[in-house]
């Protein structure tokens, strides 16, 4: 089996497993949280805004994310083929880590009262910005 053969599957997993890591404290906030909300309710607003700002933060990832993306396409069948699978899997890393920072902050949120509409948005805004990590097509 080829590097790439062994890789897709490790990519894969790490993907799912860090958008269930990003979910999971909403969910589990939603099923066992608190009835009232335990920070205040002037934080909500706030949280809200540092959420968007946040989207911001994957902007400097996802392109040392492309660009190692793009080191490991030209290095497919390659003696250096492992050292570019280990920096693409770190920038990857990193990346969803960036990327998935609204949806952690629309847990804080929801702990300050933030309302379901905009928790919504950032869970959705982070997803889909984490879709842009997975690995592509052509490097099977």
């Amino acid at each position: 089996m080829s590097q790439a053969g062994v890789q897709r599957p490790l990519f894969s997993r790490r993907w799912w497993g860090l958008l269930a890591v990003a979910l999971l404290p909403l969910a589990l906030l939603g099923a066992f949280g608190p009835e009232q909300a335990p920070l205040p309710d002037s934080l909500a607003m706030p949280l809200f805004i540092a959420a968007l700002l946040s989207m911001f933060v994957g902007l400097p990832l996802f392109r040392r994310y492309k660009h190692a993306l793009i080191g490991c396409g030209r290095a497919l069948n390659a003696p250096d083929e492992g050292a570019a699978w280990t920096e693409l899997a770190l920038a990857q890393r990193h990346g969803l880590l960036g990327a998935l920072l609204p949806a952690w902050f629309a847990a804080l949120g929801r702990l300050a009262d933030l309302h379901g509409v905009p928790v919504l948005l950032l869970v959705f805004a982070s997803v889909l910005i984490a879709i842009l990590y997975r690995l592509p097509r052509q490097l099977r």
